[in-house]
């Protein structure tokens, strides 16, 4: 019986069961080739892990600026809360001006939790300030007729008079209470 595959070819197996992968591709490509295709892959895989490990250090970095953010938001969070109970005390003391102390505290729960000027215990700071709202203050304030200041002075004073006990039970609670995480 005579055999289907030539027998020229160096190295080539006369029998399909023995035929291999090897073989093949030592009969279809030059050692060279081989090399050269080797030497592609190598290059790829180190492209690859190079790649991969680029990627690795800007998301260690991503994630290490993610908690430096949450640690400076939880420290600023932290001393807004110190303030408002600060300011609270100073209004309980009698060591800040009635109006002064609920236009800081309103303008600091904006920031930490403006959900609570809906809270009626609290409500009072955003009233008060609304009803401040229109007077001049710093640089405005310097510019403004004397009278004209004296007279709106008179209206904060009568407003803080007629409030007083409404301000003074909500800074009362602020110093006591317990900010939510």
């Amino acid at each position: 019986m005579a055999t289907l595959y030539p027998t020229s070819l160096p190295g080539a197996v006369l029998s399909l069961s023995k035929f291999t992968l090897t073989c093949w591709m030592h009969a279809l490509m030059s050692q060279n080739t081989q090399l050269f295709l080797i030497l592609v892959g190598l290059i790829i895989c180190v492209g690859l892990i190079w790649f991969n490990l680029q990627q690795w250090k800007k998301i260690k970095h991503r994630k290490n600026a993610i908690k430096v953010a949450e640690d400076q938001q939880a420290l600023t969070r932290k001393e807004l809360i110190e303030s408002l109970q600060v300011l609270a005390l100073c209004i309980l003391e009698d060591q800040v001006e009635l109006s002064e102390g609920c236009i800081r505290i309103k303008v600091l729960l904006d920031h930490l939790a403006p959900e609570l000027h809906e809270n009626p215990q609290f409500a009072i700071f955003n009233e008060i300030y609304d009803a401040l709202a229109h007077m001049p203050t710093h640089e405005a304030r310097l510019a403004t007729d004397k009278r004209f200041l004296f007279k709106m002075d008179q209206q904060r004073f009568k407003l803080e008079k007629m409030r007083k006990e409404e301000i003074l039970a909500g800074a009362q609670v602020l110093r006591n209470y317990t900010f939510k995480p």
